[in-house]
């Protein structure tokens, strides 16, 4: 789901922001743009939001409002700002390019000039760690209350899958009569008048009715329907468990329509495989 959350405080004697992004993704994602102060919070950093935030791509950006205070000293590399200088005229001679190599070309060259740090600007987690939880409680706030939505949604599919049961349930008997009668008509035009062994037709009737009879796939899609309204109703993440159940449903869906073999079944069949590829959209927005 989406979510932002962002919140600053007081770190190494400045003020450092951190910005907490996320989208729809299936697995834990996360992503981090940290100054190099923060180098080594990361792995907590990880661990600590893959508790919070179970699923998303997780961007994390941190930048300083205030610059830390640091007791670094700035050192010069000589034989770094040599090699600068003798390549770029070097460049000029060859390329017979006009202009000069002044001192603002050279000390932007990298390694030029570098921070030489005795290891006191590096934060560690506990100082980090309460603006990372007050922007991770921002987007847990964000991605609750788009998870409301989501879930009115979701209910709103199994509502119209049970009304679809209901009434694929509601039209089985007549289907299946209709079947048995058509069944003794086709043996009556085969026979053309030759009797027929009663008991052996009676058998055959009745197998042929196990074979298109849709009770249990009815009351396993029941059964999940009844799952997926208390999975929705339960805290935490649930996406996982909801696109599993949303397999069984297809499969029991599917095999309703293939034993069908009625029109009016067929079309409720249609329609409520509709409302599941609706339902599996809106699950890969769920965590």
């Amino acid at each position: 789901m989406t979510g932002f959350g962002s919140a600053d405080g007081k770190v190494l004697g400045g003020r450092l922001r951190i910005e907490i992004r996320t989208v729809n993704h299936r697995y834990y994602n996360p992503q981090f743009k940290l100054p190099f102060e923060l180098a080594g919070i990361e792995a907590p950093l990880r661990e600590r939001l893959r508790q919070l935030l179970e699923r998303g791509h997780v961007a994390v950006s941190a930048r300083w409002l205030e610059a830390p205070q640091s007791e670094g000293a700035i050192a010069v590399d000589l034989t770094r700002a040599r090699q600068v200088v003798a390549a770029a005229a070097e460049l000029k001679k060859k390329l017979k390019l006009k202009g000069a190599v002044d001192l603002a070309f050279v000390v932007r060259q990298p390694d030029v000039l570098s921070v030489q740090s005795d290891g006191a600007t590096a934060a560690g987690w506990s100082d980090v760690e309460p603006i990372v939880e007050h922007a991770a409680a921002e987007v847990r706030a964000t991605r609750a209350r788009e998870g409301a939505a989501l879930a009115a949604e979701l209910v709103g599919r199994l509502d119209a899958l049970a009304a679809g049961a209901g009434a694929i349930a509601q039209r089985a008997p007549a289907r299946l009569e209709a079947e048995l009668a058509r069944l003794k008509r086709a043996v009556a035009e085969l026979a053309a008048g030759v009797p027929v062994d009663e008991q052996r037709l009676a058998v055959e009737i009745a197998l042929m009715a196990d074979r298109v009879d849709i009770t249990e796939e009815l009351v396993r899609l029941r059964t999940h329907l009844a799952a997926c309204r208390e999975t929705l109703a339960r805290d935490g993440a649930v996406g996982k468990q909801l696109g599993f159940l949303a397999q069984e449903l297809l499969r029991e869906v599917n095999t309703i329509g293939s034993k069908a073999n009625d029109a009016a079944i067929t079309q409720t069949v249609i329609a409520m495989k509709g409302e599941l590829e609706k339902f599996r959209e809106q699950l890969e927005n769920l965590e």
